[in-house]
């Protein structure tokens, strides 16, 4: 297979084509001097020709395959390649074509102008005075053969041998023979002594002589030429005439032998070529094409093997170049002249050189940044707040797991992530994002906030501060965020505050009651009967509004003895809607005045709840809207109950709508704190004993006003499958 390659790549397909070539232009050369020649060498020139040109196309197949292969792999320098080539052949073939037309025309008319009319027509003149002369001696010479036989006629057969060589001296010829008419030699005499056998004619002739007539003609007797001439003769045989037959021969002289025979073997040869007009024709295209396409094949390889050369550092460069692209910054590639392109080598070594020495200088920094990265993420492990970094894009790059856990997220999910797809990746979180999203638009340097989650777990409270990140420039770079859970200590923070308050209640405000109203009785009991009806009546008003008065007082710290005090709650699996049920047909009825209806949720999941303190809360808030539509027409309190679903959390819904005013958009914040409320009589504690029992459940309260009128208390409480996060913490 290398052999093969080697011979249809380089110079020495070039040199061996060049050779064969210059073979078979000589072989043509000499067999266009000899007609007998061609026709032996044409067979033989025709396969040599043949052998070239396959070889040629072979040379070029295997190079344009060899082209197109790298052109469609994308091999470097391969369209370089073809561009030279073809530039060369273009080169090479319009000079070698214009000179291959005009040979051939050229030749074209030298072969016909070798063939001319005249050159012809004189080569057959010349035969023909040839024939003329040598017909007028052969009828010369049968005249004196003629004569001669007649003098035969009466010799007798004892002289005849006598006569017969006489005769021959006489004549000149060199050869008479007398013969019988079977063909028997009678008589015979030469000029060659040695020669014992005559030269006798065939039969053909001696039929002729006897059939026809005398015969002269032209035959050549031991490559020596003779004028044979047969005549018949009249003899005396036996004593009585008969019939013989007489053979002269004459030497045709030396000269004339020569003269002919030059002029016939000229004309031969003149019939020859003119024979292979068309054949030499073709040769000599043939040989001109052979030159032609050695010059292109030149032109071909030489474009080949300049290319060749040219590629050969390109695709050195292209491969130390993917080798620097693969991270190879110590690859090198072999230097050449002093070219461009070996100035262009050189530059490639120094220039990766110096990429990698700034390569070991990154991985040293970069070594040295996830040492740094690790120490970072080490501390981050260990925090017991929540971090989250995010850049100047808001994108996330590094959280804590602290962080994870509070918010319950997938940090693989998260990292590298826009801040805000964590509201998309967790519906639950949208509270978070939407409450930090601004401090990153009004670029603050520290800002805090407090955010209030609802999720599977419960009520969450987070405490979160922030910072903005500067880089040198006194710009942005981006944002960190700490944030804690501080659900369980504002739960009970409240309940410390609210249980401080109570006791104080108790000594300052419940303590004194008891003996007002004592007091007040007592004036009453002892000072009532004795006074006049005038008197007595202002008493009697006085301490009965005392004692009413002492009594709401009583009422109110109660209330809010209940409210502050927390109460063992004793969780259990109820169905919310039955406890509902149960509680709204305690208001129906004909002297309520306050239609109540009910859309309770089909199939509603059970929930762990402490019985009693929900139907607290049930009551609650039946009578603060059942209060708020005192002064509408036709009052309707509407209560539903709903399953959703919220990402993976899964909660109940409970409403209390009602068709009256609404609340004052200046309170909806603060409908759940203490003494806030928008009615004349009450304490202000309704809902804010009805949010203290919801927390209590780990759920969310909320309110919010309907359109076109009314309002509306939404409360969501988880939907618990296992133990409650009280039991287990007990």
């Amino acid at each position: 297979m290398r052999f093969v390659r080697y011979l249809f790549s380089g110079t020495l397909p070039a040199l061996l084509l060049f050779a064969m070539l210059l073979t078979s232009l000589y072989l043509l050369s000499e067999s266009t001097q000899n007609s007998e020649q061609f026709s032996q060498l044409y067979i033989a020139m025709l396969a040599l020709n043949a052998l070239i040109l396959v070889i040629l196309l072979g040379l070029i197949i295997y190079s344009v395959i060899k082209l197109i292969r790298g052109y469609r792999n994308r091999a470097p320098g391969a369209r370089l390649t073809m561009r030279m080539v073809v530039m060369f052949v273009i080169l090479a073939v319009t000079p070698v074509t214009i000179v291959y037309l005009f040979s051939v025309q050229f030749l074209m008319r030298g072969i016909d102008s070798w063939f001319n009319v005249q050159v012809e027509s004189a080569l057959e003149d010349a035969i023909e005075l040839s024939r003329s002369s040598l017909d007028a001696r052969m009828k010369e010479l049968l005249h004196d053969s003629e004569v001669m036989g007649g003098k035969l006629e009466n010799v007798s057969d004892t002289f005849m041998a006598v006569e017969v060589d006489d005769l021959r001296v006489e004549s000149g010829a060199d050869e008479l023979t007398l013969l019988a008419q079977n063909g028997h030699i009678v008589a015979s005499s030469s000029s060659d002594p040695t020669r014992i056998v005559p030269y006798q004619p065939d039969d053909v002739i001696l039929s002729y002589v006897r059939n026809t007539g005398p015969y002269v003609g032209l035959d050549a007797i031991n490559d020596l030429l003779y004028i044979r001439v047969v005549v018949p003769v009249t003899g005396v045989v036996d004593g009585g005439m008969g019939g013989f037959i007489m053979q002269v021969l004459y030497p045709v002289a030396e000269r004339l032998d020569r003269l002919a025979r030059n002029v016939q073997d000229a004309y031969g040869r003149y019939k020859a070529l003119a024979y292979l007009r068309e054949p030499l024709k073709f040769s000599f295209i043939v040989t001109l094409s052979l030159v032609l396409l050695l010059s292109i094949l030149s032109a071909v390889l030489a474009a080949f093997s300049s290319a060749r050369r040219l590629v050969a550092p390109i695709g050195d460069l292209a491969e130390g170049t993917r080798a620097v692209a693969a991270g190879d910054y110590n690859k090198r590639i072999p230097e050449i002249g002093g070219d461009e392109l070996g100035i262009l080598v050189r530059s490639f070594n120094v220039m990766t050189k110096r990429i990698a020495h700034a390569s070991d200088e990154a991985r040293r920094s970069q070594q040295e940044a996830q040492s740094q990265h690790a120490y970072l993420e080490a501390v981050l492990s260990r925090l017991t707040s929540g971090v989250v970094v995010l850049d100047s894009e808001l994108y996330v790059r590094t959280i804590n797991e602290m962080a994870v856990q509070f918010l319950k997220v997938d940090r693989s999910a998260l990292l590298d992530q826009p801040f805000t797809q964590l509201a998309e990746l967790h519906p639950g979180l949208e509270d978070f994002v939407a409450a930090l999203t601004p401090h990153f638009d009004q670029g603050g340097s520290e800002w805090r906030e407090e955010v209030t989650l609802f999720s599977g777990g419960g009520r969450q409270v987070l405490m979160c501060r922030g910072t903005t990140l500067p880089d040198e420039d006194g710009g942005a770079v981006g944002h960190v965020i700490v944030f804690d859970d501080i659900t369980n200590l504002v739960q009970a923070q409240r309940d410390a505050a609210w249980g401080e308050v109570a006791r104080r209640l108790a000594h300052e405000i419940k303590n004194p009651l008891t003996p007002i109203q004592l007091s007040a009785e007592r004036l009453r009991h002892k000072f009532l009967n004795k006074m006049e009806e005038k008197d007595a009546a202002v008493l009697d008003r006085s301490t009965h509004t005392i004692v009413q008065q002492v009594d709401a007082m009583k009422a109110m710290v109660n209330a809010f003895s209940d409210y502050a005090r927390a109460p063992k709650i004793e969780l259990q699996r109820l169905d919310l809607n039955t406890l509902v049920y149960d509680v709204l047909e305690l208001y129906r009825g004909p002297g309520s005045g306050v239609a109540i209806e009910k859309s309770l949720a089909d199939a509603l999941p059970e929930i762990e709840a402490d019985a009693g303190r929900l139907r607290q809360l049930v009551h609650n808030l039946l009578k603060n809207a059942i209060e708020a539509l005192e002064d509408v027409d036709t009052p309707v309190v509407t209560v539903r109950t709903a399953c959703m679903q919220k990402e993976d959390c899964r909660y109940i819904e409970l409403r209390f709508e009602d068709n009256g005013l609404g609340f004052p958009e200046e309170l909806l914040g603060q409908l759940f704190e203490p003494y806030v409320t928008t009615k004349t009589k009450g304490t202000g504690l309704g809902l804010a004993i009805v949010k203290k029992i919801v927390e209590e459940h780990g759920g969310v309260i909320r309110g919010e006003n309907l359109e076109p009128n009314g309002a509306a208390i939404v409360i969501q409480l988880p939907v618990m499958d296992g133990k409650s996060d009280r039991e287990e913490q007990a």
